[in-house]
């Protein structure tokens, strides 16, 4: 293997840092090696990678259902020609939430951006 790791680099710190540093992995559900290799070669940590996938997964299982609810009203509002009023609240909120996603998914994309140019 190429990437073997093999190496072992000592360094110190005081018992509270150790004890700061063990607890923000705790907290991140991710290693201490993870944690300062990550912070030193300015990537991305392994906590902040599953976030972006859990996002990406539930914004898409969101979508489908909006999709579905959009079609539904599209349908109701061909055969009907006419939409109640309660029917295009839904809708509103439906529109109204896929935009808020979208704030969230060019924030998201942004720091993946950010990086990645570093």
């Amino acid at each position: 293997m190429i990437n073997e790791k093999r190496d072992y680099i000592k360094i110190r710190i005081s018992n509270i840092q150790k004890e700061n540093w063990k607890k923000i992995c705790l907290d991140k559900g991710i290693s201490l090696t993870s944690l300062i290799v990550n912070s030193v070669e300015n990537r991305m940590m392994d906590d902040e990678r599953k976030h972006v996938l859990e996002f990406i997964e539930k914004q898409d299982n969101i979508f489908s259902k909006i999709e579905t609810n959009i079609n539904q009203v599209a349908k109701i509002v061909n055969t009907q020609k006419f939409i109640s009023s309660q029917e295009l609240n839904d809708f509103s909120e439906k529109l109204s939430e896929i935009s808020e996603l979208k704030k969230v998914q060019n924030r998201i994309f942004e720091n993946i951006y950010a990086l990645l140019a570093k």
